[in-house]
């Protein structure tokens, strides 16, 4: 039987569908929040990295991403003592964001060295940084927590990898206050995750910078009751804040590997660096307390 093809359409009509195909794109795109066009059906987060998370996936020793890595020796370093970077070998994703990481009270970078690699395979730029002296205080650790993000983003060998838009700030002991001090200075950081911190200053309500505070119930150097809880209570209400407190687990957690601290790091980076909402299912409903967490506070994320 012969077979018949249809005429192919005259300049006008294929004119008048592309124009009715466009139109039907932009009826879909208004009805995603916060969509534009057809960028909004490609993706509706553009700072996406990674498959969709699973509870395996983000409590893994290494995410999805080959690791890379450079020294950043003292001598190169201006306002901060070097450290080490830790980056997504591929390009293909585009752009990530970027945390540092300090160290606390007489430690060096080989304490929270286990975070670099860690965060790097899920998605982000890291940089574990050493101090100017091992003795420096939290305020002076965190102008150096932000000189080495200057660093990262201005003068590194890796800078065009990294969305200076797009920080965050973690640290351990005195390089948690650290982290601290520096959300208050700079309130465009995206994230602040202070481990087990110490501050002398207990009053941080000028901070605007999502902030995830872990303490440790067993710690005798940095007390929950006179640091991380105080710390957390200050922070404004309206503020999207965390407050985990690790069961059976002392000062020195954060500088050994360690899921649960790992877990909701993570989560709380990708959700706040990269607006990342497929890790709400880990931060809301909040955590109940259980074999690693003797307490976990907090509000759900907001929806911007």
């Amino acid at each position: 039987m012969r077979q018949h093809s249809s005429p192919p359409a005259s300049p006008r009509t294929a004119k008048g569908l592309w124009a009715a195909a466009l139109t039907t794109l932009g009826l879909f795109a208004a009805l995603i929040p916060g969509a534009s066009g057809a960028q909004a059906l490609v993706a509706d987060n553009p700072y996406e990295r990674g498959p969709a998370p699973t509870v395996a996936g983000i409590e893994a020793a290494r995410g999805s991403y080959a690791v890379s890595q450079t020294t950043v020796s003292s001598a190169s370093a201006t306002g901060f003592g070097g450290g080490t970077i830790y980056y997504p070998t591929s390009t293909a994703d585009g752009t990530f964001g970027a945390v540092a990481v300090s160290p606390g009270f007489t430690a060096t970078q080989s304490s929270v060295g286990w975070l670099g690699p860690r965060l790097a395979s899920q998605g982000f730029v890291v940089f574990t940084i050493d101090t100017n002296t091992t003795l420096d205080a939290p305020d002076s650790r965190g102008r150096q927590l932000l000189a080495a993000l200057d660093y990262l983003t201005q003068s590194s060998s890796v800078r065009t990898r990294i969305d200076s838009a797009r920080l965050g700030v973690m640290g351990h002991s005195m390089g948690g206050g650290g982290s601290l001090e520096a959300a208050k200075s700079r309130t465009s950081l995206k994230a602040a995750v202070p481990l087990t911190a110490w501050d002398l200053n207990k009053n941080w309500a000028q901070l605007r910078t999502p902030t995830l505070l872990v303490g440790a119930d067993g710690d005798t150097v940095a007390p929950v009751a006179s640091h991380s809880e105080p710390f957390y209570e200050s922070l404004p209400g309206s503020l999207d804040k965390a407050y985990l407190e690790l069961k059976g687990a002392s000062h020195s957690a954060p500088t050994t590997a360690n899921t649960t601290i790992a877990k909701y790091s993570l989560s709380w980076l990708k959700r706040f660096i990269d607006s990342d909402t497929r890790y709400e299912q880990f931060l809301c409903p909040l955590p109940q307390a259980g074999a690693t967490i003797a307490e976990y506070r907090g509000n759900c994320p907001h929806t911007s």
